[in-house]
């Protein structure tokens, strides 16, 4: 409880996600700890796998897709608590390979190892587009789920009178979506052994 706030916090947030669908690129300026990243790096290749089931959002017939990909460790929306049980069975191994009984935050969470993704899009507007990093479906992506968090298209414009100018984030240090992952892997693992016992 206490760490997962205290993480949460620490997280900062993501600011502006920019992609090319066009150039497979994404960049997006995040803040950790005060400090800001500038991540750029590939899209994410999904597999879609076409489902066959439809319905309708917002007056458009949309197509299910799924994906499954590995789960991001430094994604909180991927953590879940451990039962209790769980805890106590995973110290009880510890104690039996003869290891030193330390317990951090990190062993109160149980992370998949993979996560569905589970989309929705429309044919009716063919670009291969959908918010933050999905992409990749012969439509529009106007729902999408990660089994924790799902994103709704509320309100589509089509040929607008005034122009929309989309620029790429520029500010923060530019690392690469590995690299940024490393670093929150290790801060998180420096604040639980500074916090031990506490």
């Amino acid at each position: 409880g206490g760490g997962m706030r205290m993480m949460s916090s620490m997280m900062g947030g993501g600011g502006t996600y920019y992609k090319n669908a066009k150039d497979k690129t994404f960049s997006v300026d995040k803040e950790f700890m005060g400090k800001e990243f500038l991540v750029k790096d590939t899209l994410t290749n999904y597999k879609w796998v076409m489902e066959g089931e439809t319905r309708e959002i917002g007056g458009y017939v949309c197509y299910k897709a799924t994906a499954v990909i590995p789960a991001s460790k430094t994604d909180f929306r991927n953590f879940r608590p451990k039962k209790e049980e769980e805890i106590k069975k995973a110290e009880a191994q510890k104690a039996e390979a003869g290891k030193e009984k330390k317990t951090s935050f990190l062993d109160e969470i149980d992370l998949p190892k993979e996560i569905t993704i589970t989309a929705w899009y429309t044919m009716d507007i063919p670009v291969n587009q959908g918010p933050e990093g999905y992409w990749g479906l012969p439509g529009l992506i106007l729902e999408v789920n990660d089994g924790k968090t799902t994103i709704l298209c509320s309100k589509i414009v089509l040929n607008p009178k005034d122009k929309a100018e989309i620029k790429a984030p520029s500010k923060g240090k530019q690392v690469t979506q590995k690299e940024y992952d490393e670093i929150v892997t290790k801060k998180m693992e420096e604040m639980m052994e500074m916090n031990q016992g506490q």
